[in-house]
């Protein structure tokens, strides 16, 4: 952040590469710290988040192995867990649909169209599919770091996520290099999340400036939804930690499940405060639509509305036809 502003000939790399010269330094300067020593009589704890040489991770993993659909054996179905899991899919579609504004909003894109947005959550729903069938043990969501990331390198190109696709896809297959990549000490990761979250939350905010700040109603809706989505959440996971089970704790565990994944999520208790509210809250009053900023997307709602809509939401290849916008 201080560099481009001192050293002005090498602004531009300093604004694309900061990541890519952060993580090696810092990366290096734990492996001198590990080989060095520094670990050796701290908390195991410590040992595991710091230390570049966890548990020989790149020592035993192979140099190739390409994964299969049902490697780990026939799937078992679970109503009880499917209807967690149909919860926690829902969380990630919640805070998805935040991503995919934000990004949109990086990359100078006019804001998303309805049809555009259910375009993403459906192939979302598909690469949650093929994690199923590949046995990942996680489902896929939209990535906040690499929204964060779009905004720290500006680069908006679908053409940087389509080869880094590519390079996730060679590493997933050679075991050795994923496990160098693996072996990147928690706290660099933590660091640099410290950054590319306070870009995503920023653009959140940064949507304020279409509502009338002023109004008491917005101030109420604005106020009570961060305070909800903070501190409800924080309930839960407290809750949770101490008692070994969450605050809702009936019979019926696929029941527990479903609310305690659902209530658990900052972004899904917040938002969904703040759409009851703004929704309920003297919404057929005139002058609450303009507080609202619901004038400013009047124009969006549709894709053929706007004619840079093509420019920015059209896929490659021609796929516009088997997956059109309206």
């Amino acid at each position: 952040m201080y560099l481009p502003h001192t050293i002005h000939r090498m602004k531009s790399i300093f604004d694309r590469f900061a990541v890519l010269f952060t993580i090696p330094i810092v990366w290096l300067y734990a492996y001198l710290l590990t080989v060095g020593g520094a670990y050796r009589n701290v908390s195991p704890k410590t040992q595991f988040h710091c230390r570049t040489d966890r548990s020989g991770l790149i020592g035993g993993a192979p140099w190739i192995r390409v994964p299969y659909p049902f490697q780990w054996g026939a799937p078992t179905f679970d109503a009880g867990e499917a209807f967690a899991m149909m919860a926690a899919s829902f969380v990630a579609l919640v805070e998805s649909t935040g991503s995919f504004i934000a990004v949109s909003r990086f990359a100078s894109a006019t804001p998303l169209p309805p049809s555009v947005l259910s375009r993403g959550i459906g192939w979302q729903g598909v690469g949650i599919l093929l994690d199923g069938l590949f046995g990942t043990g996680n489902g896929s969501s939209v990535s906040i770091e690499n929204a964060g990331l779009l905004a720290l390198t500006r680069v908006g190109s679908r053409r940087v996520v389509q080869i880094s696709a590519g390079f996730m896809i060679f590493f997933s297959i050679l075991g050795k290099f994923g496990a160098v990549f693996a072996s990147i000490p928690a706290p660099i990761f933590a660091a640099l999340y410290c950054v590319f979250f306070a870009y995503v939350g920023s653009a959140g905010l940064g949507f304020l400036q279409f509502c009338n700040l002023n109004s008491f109603r917005t101030k109420f809706i604005l106020g009570f939804s961060v305070f909800m989505g903070f501190s409800v959440p924080q309930y839960f996971n407290e809750y949770t930690s101490v008692a070994g089970f969450g605050p809702v704790h009936t019979r019926a565990r696929w029941f527990n499940d479903m609310v305690n994944v659902l209530f658990s999520s900052k972004a899904f208790v917040g938002g969904i405060v703040a759409y009851v509210l703004d929704n309920t809250l003297h919404r057929h009053d005139g002058a609450v639509r303009k507080d609202r900023g619901y004038h400013w997307w009047d124009k969006f709602r549709s894709y053929r509305t706007d004619t840079r809509s093509e420019e920015f939401y059209s896929l490659p290849f021609n796929l516009n036809k088997f997956f059109p916008s309206v």
